[in-house]
């Protein structure tokens, strides 16, 4: 018994005896005189032993066993939950391998085995949080992050896109590196799965907005000049997604948190899957997305989703854009090779755009109709016939050979035949 069960066996006791009233007993035990009237008959019949909990030194019916316990260590430790952290861990074992124990119970067994987890968690930093929009496309915040999703030293970059109201993940593309692909297949993803958001916040990289725009002095803006949208800056408006500059990774907060959620979880889950390539990670990502959802988005404070309806050709927007002339015949110079219009109704000289999709290629635009193109070669100047060349010996006499001047000899009008030949002989003659 333990010392607070001794003293009340103590006043029950001497209440039984009479020493104490009831509500004296009550009064110091600090229970009902109904309670205290149930603990004297009990104490009466049974002795001091009534007072012990019945429950005490029993094992309870839901609690786990070591071999359970054994069975939960054995796997966190093993190659393929290794590194996990604790809540990733204890919904793969229930999603997995049927062991559906809390948070908390798995947390315990492990941290008693002398396992730490390997999620970190900072010390609390009082800061000021921007209130989430209040319907689900709104805002769409898209970053990317490079990481070793697949172990080793190699890195892949991460794109996504999450909504600002909801939580939810709207997009994720894996690729090599940061790129305008990869930026403009998150927005395919987002687009198709939900229509067309009302703005993006994204970062200030050179790929949604220029590096030249914060150079304009005041002069050249009073004259209005501009700087020329980017490739994606151009798509977005096209799309009418209002694309807003992010200064700060913490005013983008609510996507540095994913990367950091998504690096803790998705390693593992490649690792469990196999999965060793970003063309299978894609593959992937759909099914990843959805059960992420599932586990923690929130919902909006208006059910009312502001996503638009896409009325309009993605593939025609999403793509890189560029201005050429076409000569007479319908071609055009793209990045070092000719191409030709496959349609015949494009007048000469006309300004086209080029689009050039993942999708779909390279296309020619004019005013608003789409046209195929088709690889020009040139046809190569016929070379004229090979004739076989003859090399011209002049004689021994030519005066190349003799030295014989153009022009008359300064001593030509010497009358002497005998000094004339002497120094012909000398000047003039063959050498052997």
């Amino acid at each position: 018994m333990t010392q607070g069960q001794v003293n009340r066996y103590h006043v029950i006791k001497d209440s039984i005896e009479g020493k104490v009233t009831v509500a004296e007993a009550a009064m110091v035990l600090d229970l009902s005189e109904r309670q205290i009237t149930r603990l004297r008959k009990g104490v009466g019949d049974e002795g001091a032993a009534f007072l012990i909990h019945g429950n005490k030194a029993r094992v309870a019916s839901h609690a786990m066993t070591a071999q359970e316990k054994e069975v939960i260590r054995n796997l966190y430790q093993s190659e393929e939950y290794e590194g996990a952290n604790f809540q990733h861990f204890s919904e793969l074992v229930a999603e997995r391998e049927g062991i559906r124990r809390s948070y908390a119970t798995i947390r315990r067994v492990l941290t008693e085995a002398g396992i730490s987890s390997p999620k970190k968690r900072r010390r609390y930093k009082p800061h000021r949080q921007r209130a989430r929009k209040a319907q689900e496309g709104l805002l769409i915040q898209l970053d990317a992050t490079p990481y070793a999703w697949f172990g080793g030293r190699a890195k892949d970059t991460m794109h996504g896109g999450i909504d600002d109201a909801t939580g939810k993940v709207v997009g994720l593309y894996m690729t090599k590196n940061e790129c305008l692909h990869g930026y403009y297949e998150t927005m395919r993803q987002i687009i198709g799965r939900n229509g067309i958001p009302i703005s993006a916040y994204a970062d200030l990289h050179t790929i949604f907005r220029s590096p030249k725009a914060d150079k304009l002095t005041v002069e050249e803006q009073l004259e209005g000049k501009v700087v020329n949208d980017t490739q994606f800056g151009r798509a977005m408006k096209e799309l009418g997604i209002t694309l807003i500059p992010a200064r700060s990774p913490q005013a983008k907060g609510r996507i540095e948190r994913l990367w950091d959620t998504l690096q803790s979880r998705l390693t593992i889950e490649y690792r469990i899957h196999g999965i060793t390539t970003t063309e299978q990670a894609n593959d992937f990502l759909p099914g990843f997305i959805q059960r992420f959802n599932e586990r923690f988005a929130v919902d909006a404070v208006d059910s009312e989703k502001a996503y638009r309806p896409c009325e309009v050709d993605l593939d025609t927007i999403l793509c890189v854009k560029e201005t050429r002339i076409a000569d007479n015949g319908g071609v055009f110079s793209f990045h070092g090779k000719l191409w030709q219009i496959a349609h015949d109704s494009i007048p000469p000289k006309a300004r086209v755009s080029v689009l050039v999709s993942t999708v779909r290629g390279i296309l020619v635009q004019y005013k608003g109709h789409n046209y195929n193109v088709l690889r020009f070669v040139r046809p190569k100047k016929k070379a004229p016939p090979l004739t076989e060349r003859k090399t011209y010996i002049p004689p021994d006499d030519h005066y190349y050979k003799r030295g014989k001047p153009k022009t008359s000899l300064a001593f030509s009008e010497c009358t002497d035949k005998d000094v004339m030949m002497m120094l012909q002989d000398i000047f003039l003659s063959k050498y052997a």
